[in-house]
């Protein structure tokens, strides 16, 4: 693991940062961020429980609450695709990775079926961050950049389904979280929105500045 990562985990694990940098208005890349969905107001989840059907990796969820920490997800560099610089601001149309900061699993889609909807399943893969091509997704917003006070949709590269959240929720062992899946329909009244909340939010460096 990096120093750079370990930095990260002490931060939010252990002092319970709310936002660092709150100065800078975009998302940047290296930033850690909790996602929140516009309609239902869950966090983008995870945690080493995996799906019981499905392609039975790490399951993603939504969590109502605001203050856990396996809500933490780290903004990198696509699979395969050209490396951003640390604290580069996110483009819109540009396509990254999310991480679980915690696990180090990254959000990943494919055509299986999500467990509850039958939709098309969201899951958490890969080891010490590094998963393959369906870990990519796209940021989807107005603009130049992915502004932190706007939401956004994640749209999946390979299958250019929306990251969205369901009001159907599990039982045991993830009793009360809600179902996260992908879509295809592109609809302004659906939960395919997000946006950046708690966090740290890294600012370029004054070099990539000038």
């Amino acid at each position: 693991m990096s120093q750079f990562r370990i930095l990260l985990l002490f931060i939010v694990t252990f002092l319970n940062s709310n936002v660092f940098g709150l100065e800078y208005d975009y998302v940047t890349s290296g930033s850690v961020t909790k996602l929140m969905n516009k309609v239902y107001n869950v966090r983008l989840h995870s945690h080493d429980v995996k799906y019981g059907s499905g392609s039975g990796q790490q399951s993603v969820t939504g969590m109502s609450s605001q203050n856990d920490a396996n809500s933490y997800w780290q903004i990198r560099s696509p699979a395969g695709g050209e490396h951003i610089t640390r604290g580069t601001p996110i483009e819109c149309g540009q396509s990254i990775r999310l991480t679980h900061l915690n696990t180090n699993t990254n959000l990943h889609s494919h055509h299986f079926k999500a467990p509850l909807s039958s939709d098309q399943e969201v899951s958490a893969f890969g080891n010490e961050g590094e998963g393959d091509h369906l870990d990519n997704w796209t940021v989807v917003c107005s603009g130049k950049y992915w502004k932190r006070n706007n939401f956004v949709r994640l749209q999946h590269v390979e299958t250019k389904a929306y990251l969205t959240c369901s009001d159907q929720v599990y039982g045991r062992p993830i009793h009360g979280q809600q179902e996260v899946m992908a879509i295809l329909k592109d609809d302004s009244r659906s939960a395919n929105y997000w946006k950046t909340m708690e966090g740290v939010f890294l600012k370029p460096s004054e070099n990539q500045s000038k």
